[in-house]
């Protein structure tokens, strides 16, 4: 398969805190940690894209020119909820100037087509050239949740190469779907798991990341 535009994050760091997140016995505290840690490695490797600009910084000593994010710009991080909202801290204290734009849907266990419930996207964006989104959801399973709201940015006049994808864990079958529609989203995840079973859930995954990180395993 083609993995042209999925990057991988592999370090120390991040592997170890996805053995914490597979662990079955891990509690909900470890799973919120474990993901947090993950998290800021991918932000940081997801913002590469956000144009820089020269300023002028006065320090205590002197006066010089540094790059900086370019403040003309409209920084979006779109949570997938309601498992995404598990980033919404990291992203926020990474890009405090980001607007949060959730985005609800379910999954609909026997079709595993993603349900709409939530959409606080604005009517239009005024400067499509100049707004980034960063999608965040942590497991990329079937990727119908984020097939979905790229076509919905992508229909709001975005440009879809200012789209990134953010996951703790892909499935091929998942990047597959998205790579048919937008070959040229980019998409940052941990690590790219077997594939699904017959319920749509990745192996060997860790489970249900909105009921782990929520405390809601039954």
């Amino acid at each position: 398969m083609d993995y042209k535009n999925v990057y991988v994050i592999s370090t120390p760091v991040v592997n170890e805190n996805l053995c914490i997140l597979r662990d079955k016995n891990t509690d909900t505290m470890g799973v919120k940690c474990a993901t947090r840690q993950i998290t800021n490695v991918l932000l940081y490797e997801a913002s590469k894209n956000l144009p820089q600009v020269e300023i002028e910084v006065e320090t205590p000593l002197m006066k010089f020119k540094a790059k900086s994010i370019d403040k003309s710009l409209r920084v979006i991080i779109s949570p997938i909820l309601r498992a995404g909202l598990v980033f919404t801290d990291s992203a926020s204290d990474m890009l405090p100037r980001a607007e949060i734009r959730h985005i609800g849907m379910y999954r609909d266990e026997k079709t595993l087509k993603p349900v709409w419930y939530y959409n606080k996207l604005p009517e239009k964006f005024e400067n499509p050239k100049k707004t980034y989104v960063y999608l965040t959801d942590p497991m990329l399973a079937t990727g119908n949740s984020l097939l979905e709201t790229i076509r919905m940015y992508e229909g709001k006049g975005l440009n879809v190469s200012h789209i990134r994808c953010v996951c703790l864990i892909a499935a091929p079958e998942g990047i597959k779907n998205i790579k048919t529609y937008y070959p040229e989203i980019e998409i940052f995840t941990a690590a790219i798991d077997q594939g699904l079973n017959e319920n749509g859930y990745i192996l060997p995954g860790l489970g249900d990341a909105g009921d782990r990180i929520f405390n809601t395993v039954k």
